[in-house]
């Protein structure tokens, strides 16, 4: 004998029946949306998405007029320094070289720019003899007195001229360096003192996020 259904328990079993469907449509195989990645932790003070250090217009030891673009694809240091300074920046700028050796082949993909406060005695032969010294990659730039100024302003960077008792000057200025990632947007301010090693950490990470 035929079963019969009244039309509450018809509709019940259509219902039913969609649920399954539904069901079925989840199985493993099915597209499921990605897990946002975790957000990146460094050992260096994290200021991405900044609004200031995005333009760099200074020319090099060679003469050449350099900007931060022409830098896109590497992995960039930036730091604000001179070249009779007697601590910082000397010891910033071999520390950066020894991050590189560390990096191995990778290290190719790290770009060091010094950017001098102290244009009036950092000639292009200065410079260049100074951080050749160092490391044969690093860059150099300079500008006229006002050029200087108006770049430290953009990056935030303070400096300024202390007189000596000898008659001449040293200078003050931020002792603390900006990277930039492959696609030249700032991301870290690394603090004077960090350690190679977390700053290399630090390198690798950046590195890991442009091959993605």
């Amino acid at each position: 004998m035929p079963l019969l259904f009244s039309s509450t328990r018809r509709k019940a079993l259509l219902v039913g029946l969609a649920a399954l469907c539904l069901a079925a449509c989840d199985k493993p195989g099915a597209p499921v949306p990605k897990a946002e990645a975790p957000q990146a932790k460094f050992n260096a003070v994290d200021i991405t998405g900044a609004n200031y250090a995005r333009k760099l217009a200074l020319t090099d030891y060679n003469g050449k007029q350099r900007q931060l673009a022409d830098f896109k694809g590497k992995i960039l240091f930036v730091f604000f320094g001179f070249t009779q300074c007697p601590d910082v920046c000397p010891t910033t700028m071999a520390e950066l070289a020894e991050v590189r050796k560390r990096l191995g082949a990778d290290g190719e993909r790290l770009q060091g720019v010094f950017v001098s406060v102290d244009p009036e005695r950092d000639t292009p032969e200065v410079l260049k003899a100074y951080l050749q010294n160092m490391d044969p990659s690093f860059v150099g730039l300079r500008g006229s007195l006002e050029q200087t100024e108006a770049t430290a302003q953009e990056f935030k960077v303070f400096y300024q001229k202390v007189p000596t008792k000898n008659g001449s000057y040293t200078m003050d200025h931020t002792a603390g360096a900006f990277v930039f990632d492959a696609d030249g947007q700032v991301r870290l301010f690394v603090r004077y003192g960090m350690k190679v090693d977390e700053l290399t950490a630090d390198i690798r990470q950046l590195m890991a996020q442009a091959k993605r």
